[in-house]
């Protein structure tokens, strides 16, 4: 213990050992000691050295640790010391104890420390066991045992991420494990075990999965729900970057997500209050993740069936409308309102349901704005915070995006017929950021009123009917002509055009309005100042600024080559191209093209359809007009290098495809024709068909009435009654068509007759089998069964001697009139035998019924009889079980007379030795006489 007490700090006497010769003595006391408390006392004072000597104890004492770990399982201290060591050894920690004025020396400590941790964290799991048995360790409930195992994990995953991530992905229950954490009722276990998930899920999309399905996203949702959600600390902050691990990026989990219905479970977590003054910082980053939560599951880049169903469930659960809420709020953080905005962006994009809701949020202002007039008030003022501005921007490039009916209400508020001149219209604020003295409003309003106009070629053409009032005095001008101007006057209005923010958006908005707009490109090029300006600007050399605007001209001018019809004749294609072949030359206009597509902000801006830039500078390209640009740039550079013979041979070759198409369209008719002919003559050979199936049936049924008269025929003639060949014929006819000849209308009155006296036998028949049913019923209630047969017998005999009498009465009518009554009647009595024969069979089915029902009343007698014979064992054994009672009873008072008898003789003795014995008897004299005595006397 002297040894322990100078390392950990005594005094002692010599010269004092190195701290590799400290760490030594104590790894050997750890590995012989036999006793635990000198190995606990070796692993505690190694945990003391294990931040000052770092290296040593490293590199010395690991395998000593972990040898602790598997042999001292059963001690929680030593368990507990030996994890915190090694957390210490694994931790990228540094040591606080660095003066603060030197940072490059705090730079290269960080570095060596980062060096061994990752080193010391590669070393352990080397040995794949190490963290099968760190895994198993966090099943220990004990605080000194579970935390540091907790911690020491989290290290692991910081330092050899991938390779822990692939061990735990083979361990069992290794993931399950780490789940449990979540589960424990100490809040430091379970915030530790929220940040070692973190660690765990990290770009990693297999055990994302597995966590996923361990029910992660119930516990974490209930969790942030008892910290307050968006009120809650640091642990709700935790919850949400680990619900971000799970689901970006991982479609899987994203439709489990939504599939679990906890979208819904959301909702609540944007409720704020009416005052939002006093935001703390740690409010304003859980909401803030809380809105990347909702991006992630909406986002553009996720497969469109994921994104469109999200969106579907935020509007149906009120979600949407919860934002809108924050959106239209007073006195949200600025963070957290742009934050707002391209969340709500990204939910109504591409949803025309969204879209249409999102069009009818009005602000609580007075009068009422619609939201839409109120964010663009923020995006064309340029005291507003840039990114504002672009989240603004985004929100209304969404609300447009596949929106024809939005864009048709945004262009119609541009219109002379639709304009109120008492309130603010979206197009009157586009209109004024696009003339402002703002470039970056210039720039905003032109690409919002290009996105108005995309994929729309209506509203393309109803934007041409804009007039715009310049200055009193002077007459309207077009808005396309007014953008026009800007460009060509230059520093003449306000020196507008000259910045280059402003003249790239005037062309991208120019661009997309006349791309596959004719009519466009024709009041482009009517005005005679406007191609003039294009070429001189493409032909100058000016600096690398101006290369873009030249190359933008360039696509311009292609599009008016492109998409022109000839209608102006001093503009036509030909003299376009000709133009260009003088005046620049072909190769330097495809070059200057080409300068658009390599500019460096052009392939960012492609990248995802929010505008995300660091400075207003930055802002020169929009997501959709780089796609255009791909679509336009090959097709005008075929256009322009093409020659007059070459566009001759085009036309003619799509003259001859237009007459090859009219031949084709007219046999495609012919045989639309023979189509319908066809089908016209299958449906009437399917009637036919119909037709010939049901005139065999009716022969079919035909033939068989001929052979069955011509059986009764054969049968009568048989019997020794021939009938006359045509009266035969004649019947045979008759009997065909339904119709009965007038010489057997007496028979059949007789026959009538005979049917009624048969209906009267019947309901005699059926008034004995309601007796005898009756009876039956009597005979289910009985308890004995033995009669049960003879009357069953007896009905069955009943019906057959009924069905005799039947048949006899059949023979003897068949004998007594003649061959045509005869048949008739011998059909009408086999009809009633029939019947007879039906109804015996139900009394038959009857008789089984009873049958069965004898046999269960047969079961239940001998289970009765069974449990007689059961009482009556029992009886018969209390009966000999009083019999032994009363024979022990019996010997009982033989005994106790014997015992009277023994104590009479002793007394008897006892007297005849001169010893007084009071008897019971003298005793009950002398009670008697005392209770006379007291009858006696009157006191």
């Amino acid at each position: 213990m002297n040894f322990l007490r100078g390392v950990m700090g005594g005094q002692s006497a010599g010269p004092q050992p190195s701290g590799a010769e400290t760490v030594q003595k104590l790894c050997d006391r750890v590995a012989s000691s036999t006793l635990l408390e000198d190995r606990r006392d070796a692993v505690r004072a190694l945990k003391a050295l294990s931040k000052k000597y770092r290296l040593e104890v490293g590199s010395q004492a690991m395998e000593h640790l972990v040898n602790v770990l598997q042999t001292d399982r059963s001690d929680s201290e030593i368990i507990g010391y030996a994890l915190d060591t090694l957390c210490n050894l694994i931790s990228n920690e540094v040591e606080e104890e660095e003066p603060a004025d030197e940072s490059e020396e705090e730079n290269v400590q960080k570095t060596n420390s980062e060096d061994l941790a990752g080193q010391f964290a590669e070393i352990y799991i080397k040995q794949q066991d190490n963290l099968a048995l760190l895994l198993s360790l966090l099943e220990e409930f004990d605080f000194h045992v579970r935390w540091p195992a907790v911690k020491l994990l989290t290290a692991l995953l910081k330092n050899q991420g991938p390779q822990v991530q692939q061990i735990i992905l083979v361990s069992p229950m290794g993931v399950s494990r780490m789940m449990d954490l979540l589960a424990d009722s100490r809040e430091v276990i379970r915030n530790d075990g929220l940040l070692l998930l973190q660690q765990l899920t990290k770009a990693n999309a297999a055990i994302q999965k597995i966590v996923a399905f361990e029910n992660a996203f119930e516990r974490l949702l209930d969790i942030i729900t008892e910290e307050g959600m968006s009120d809650g600390g640091i642990v709700v902050e935790d919850c949400l970057l680990l619900l971000l691990n799970l689901m970006k990026n991982n479609s899987s989990n994203q439709n489990f997500f939504k599939e679990g219905s906890y979208i819904q479970r959301m909702k609540p977590w944007f409720e704020v209050a009416e005052d939002n003054s006093g935001w703390s910082a740690q409010k304003v980053t859980n909401l803030h993740l809380m809105l990347q939560l909702v991006r992630v599951l909406v986002s553009p880049v996720n497969p469109p069936g994921a994104t469109s169903s999200c969106q579907k469930s935020a509007f149906q659960c009120g979600l949407l409308q919860q934002l809108c809420t924050i959106l239209m709020a007073t006195g949200v953080p600025a963070d957290i309102l742009t934050e707002t905005i391209n969340t709500v962006s990204e939910v109504i994009r591409g949803s025309q349901v969204n879209q249409d809701y999102f069009a009818s949020v009005n602000a609580p202002s007075n009068p009422p704005r619609p939201a839409i007039v109120v964010l663009l008030m923020s995006m064309v003022n340029e005291r507003q915070p840039f990114v504002l501005r672009c989240a603004v921007l985004y929100c209304f490039q969404c609300f447009l995006y596949k929106n024809q009916k939005g864009q048709a209400e945004i262009v119609a508020t541009l219109l002379p017929a639709t304009i109120d001149a008492n309130s603010i219209s979206a197009g009157q604020l586009l209109c004024g950021g696009l003339f402002s003295t703002d470039s970056l409003s210039n720039w905003c309003a032109a690409v919002a009123l290009a996105h108005a106009l995309q994929d729309n070629s209506i509203q393309k053409e109803q934007l041409l009917r804009v007039q715009l009032a310049t200055s009193l005095g002077n007459p309207p001008v077009s808005l396309l002509q007014q953008c026009t101007n800007i460009l060509s006057q230059g520093d003449k209005i306000n020196r507008r055009g000259s910045k280059v923010q402003t003249r790239v958006g005037l062309l991208m908005l120019l661009s997309t309005w006349m791309t596959n707009c004719p009519i466009a490109v024709s009041h482009f090029l009517h005005n005679q100042t406007n191609v003039p300006f294009l070429t001189a600007q493409i032909s100058e050399n000016l600096g690398e600024e101006e290369q873009l605007v030249q190359g933008l001209c360039a696509l311009l001018l292609g599009i008016c080559i492109y998409y022109n019809e000839n209608s102006l004749e001093n503009y036509t294609k030909e003299k376009l191209k000709q133009l260009i072949e003088k005046r620049i030359g072909k190769e330097i206009f495809i070059e200057k093209l080409a300068y658009i597509s390599k500019h460096e902000l052009y392939s960012r801006a492609g990248q995802k359809p929010q505008p995300s830039y660091n400075s207003p500078e930055q802002m020169l390209f929009d997501h959709d007009f780089t796609k255009l640009v791909k679509e336009l740039e090959v097709l005008i550079t075929k256009a322009v290098q093409k020659s007059s013979e070459d566009e001759k041979k085009e036309e003619e070759v799509k003259k001859s495809l237009e007459q090859h198409d009219s031949i084709v369209n007219q046999y495609k008719e012919l045989i639309r024709e023979q189509d319908l002919q066809l089908n016209e003559l299958k449906k009437q050979v399917t009637a036919l068909t119909n037709q010939n199936e049901q005139s065999q049936t009716t022969i079919t049924q035909q033939m068989s009435q001929i052979q069955q008269l011509r059986d009764q025929y054969n049968l009568l003639k048989i019997q020794g009654k021939p009938l006359d060949n045509q009266h035969l014929i004649h019947n045979e006819a008759a009997q065909i068509n339904g119709i009965q000849p007038k010489a057997d209308m007496e028979e059949i009155g007789r026959l009538r007759k005979e049917v009624e006296e048969l209906k009267k036998q019947h309901n005699v028949l059926e008034g004995q089998l309601a007796e005898k049913e009756s009876e039956i019923d009597k005979l289910r209630t009985a308890q004995s069964t033995g009669n049960l047969a003879e009357v069953t017998t007896d009905v069955a005999g009943d019906q057959q001697m009924d069905q005799h009498k039947l048949v006899g009465t059949a023979e003897a009518s068949l004998r007594d009139n003649d061959s045509d009554s005869a048949a008739v009647k011998i059909g009408q009595l086999e009809n009633r035998l029939s019947v007879l024969e039906d109804e015996n069979n139900t009394l038959k089915d009857q008789v089984k019924i009873l049958t069965e029902e004898k046999k269960s009343l047969d079961q239940q007698l001998a289970s009765t009889n069974s449990t007689i014979a059961i009482l009556e064992t029992d009886k018969r054994k209390l009966q000999q079980e009083l019999t032994e009672s009363k024979k022990e009873q019996d010997d009982l008072l033989v005994l106790l007379a014997d015992q009277d008898q023994k104590i009479f003789g002793f007394k008897n003795r006892l007297k005849e030795l001169g010893e007084p014995v009071e008897d019971e008897d003298d005793l009950e004299s002398a009670d008697q006489e005392d209770d006379d005595d007291d009858e006696d006397d009157p006191n």
